[in-house]
C-alpha cells in the first residue's frame, strides 16, 4: 500500500479525551485525564513513563477490564474500526475481546488460570470465537505453540502453567492473544517479569507476529530501550496525562517536554563514566494528591517558573505530528492565560 493510500485510511484504534479511574472515598479518582491519541494500522505505539502515570490503568480501559466496582470510565470514546466500545455491554465486550482486540499481561501466571491446562485455556479462546472441533482446536492449539516457539506443542498442551517456566508462560499468554487473528494487539508490560535474554526474544516474537500479521500493536512500557526498538509511534503519559507524542524518531532526536528530555538523559550509556546515574526528583503524585492547577510536572521539573503553578498547559501541536503540553512552548498556553505569561 503506498503512503498516500495509507494516509487516507481511518486509524484502527481513536482514543478521544478518555477519563478514567477509581472510586476512592466515595469520590472518583481520575488515573487517566483526558487522553486522545490513534493507533495507525499496522502500527506499533509505545505509551512511556514511569509507574503510576495511568498507562495500565489506559490500556484497561480500552478493554474495558477495570476492576468492578471501584473502576469506571467517567468520559470519552474509544473507536475500534468505526465503533464507540466505551458504550458497549459486557456481552457485546466479550465477543471483541480475542477476536478484535486482544492483550498480553503483565505477568502470566496470575493471567493464567492454574487449575486448568495449557492446552484447555488456548482451546477455549478458539471456542468462544470460532465454529471450531475439539479435534480441530487441538491442532490449531499445538500450532499456535509452535508459532510463539515452543518446542515439543503437544507436551506443553497437557501441562499446567506452574510447570512452565516464565518465558513459557509469557508465550502461552501471546499464543492465546493472536490464536483469532485481533486486529489491535495491547501489550502491558509483557516482559516485567522476566530476564534479560527472555525479554528479547519475546520483544522479537511480538514485532515479528505483528509485521506477519499486519496487526496494530499497543505496547506499554517503562523501557525506552524497548521503544527505541520497537515503537513507529511514542506516547510519553504523567501523572495520567499526554505530555508529548509523535514518531519514534522524532521524539528520541527532538524531545521537548522536559519529562521526556529527563527519562532520556536517565538512560546509562556505554562508554560514559559517571559516579552517579541521573535520575528525576521526586515522585509521580498519587491520585489522592494530584496538583488542582498548574502543571503536573512543575514540583520535580528543572525548568519550572511561577506560571507552571498556575497555569495547566495543553497539549498542542508544535509540528507535524509532534504534540506537547507544557508552557515553554508558546501553542501550549490556554488562551485565557496568554496574557499571564
Amino acid at each position: 500500500m503506498n503512503e498516500n493510500a495509507e494516509a487516507k485510511q481511518p486509524p484502527l484504534l481513536e482514543v478521544r479525551d478518555l477519563k478514567a479511574g477509581f472510586e476512592i472515598g466515595g469520590r472518583l479518582r481520575l488515573a487517566v485525564d483526558g487522553v486522545s491519541f490513534k493507533a495507525g494500522r499496522g502500527k506499533i505505539v509505545c505509551v512511556v513513563g514511569e509507574s503510576g502515570c495511568g498507562k495500565s490503568v489506559m490500556s484497561l480501559s480500552i478493554m474495558k477490564l477495570l476492576p468492578k466496582g471501584i473502576g469506571r470510565i467517567a468520559g470519552g470514546e474509544i473507536i475500534l474500526e468505526g465503533r464507540n466500545i466505551a458504550s458497549f455491554s459486557e456481552e457485546e465486550m466479550n465477543k471483541i475481546r480475542g477476536k478484535d482486540a486482544a492483550m498480553i499481561f503483565q505477568e502470566p501466571m496470575t493471567a493464567l488460570n492454574p487449575v486448568f491446562s495449557v492446552g484447555f485455556q488456548v482451546e477455549e479462546v478458539l471456542f468462544n470465537h470460532t465454529k471450531i472441533s475439539r479435534k480441530h482446536a487441538r491442532e490449531k492449539s499445538a500450532e499456535l505453540l509452535m508459532q510463539v516457539g515452543i518446542s515439543a506443542p503437544e507436551k506443553v498442551l497437557d501441562q499446567y502453567p506452574h510447570q512452565l517456566s516464565g518465558g513459557m508462560r509469557q508465550r502461552v499468554m501471546i499464543a492465546m492473544a493472536i490464536a483469532c487473528y485481533p486486529k489491535l494487539l495491547i501489550a502491558d508490560e509483557p516482559t516485567t517479569a522476566l530476564d534479560v535474554t527472555i525479554q528479547a526474544q519475546i520483544l522479537e516474537l511480538i514485532k515479528d507476529i505483528q509485521y506477519k500479521r499486519d496487526m496494530s500493536v499497543l505496547l506499554i512500557t517503562h523501557d525506552l530501550g524497548v521503544v527505541a526498538e520497537m515503537a513507529d509511534d511514542v506516547i510519553v503519559m504523567y501523572a495520567g496525562q499526554i505530555v508529548e507524542q509523535g514518531g519514534a524518531e522524532e521524539l528520541f532526536y527532538n524531545p521537548k517536554h522536559p519529562y521526556l528530555k529527563a527519562l532520556l538523559k536517565s538512560i546509562p550509556r556505554l562508554g560514559e563514566k559517571k559516579k552517579r546515574l541521573d535520575s528525576i526528583k521526586g515522585i509521580v503524585p498519587s491520585l489522592a494528591n494530584m496538583p488542582r492547577e498548574g502543571c503536573r510536572f512543575a514540583d520535580r521539573c528543572p525548568e519550572a517558573t511561577g506560571d507552571c503553578r498556575k497555569i495547566a498547559p495543553q497539549l498542542a501541536n508544535i509540528a507535524d505530528g509532534h504534540t506537547v503540553r507544557c508552557l515553554l512552548y508558546k501553542e501550549s498556553i490556554p488562551a485565557v492565560s496568554e496574557g499571564v505569561k
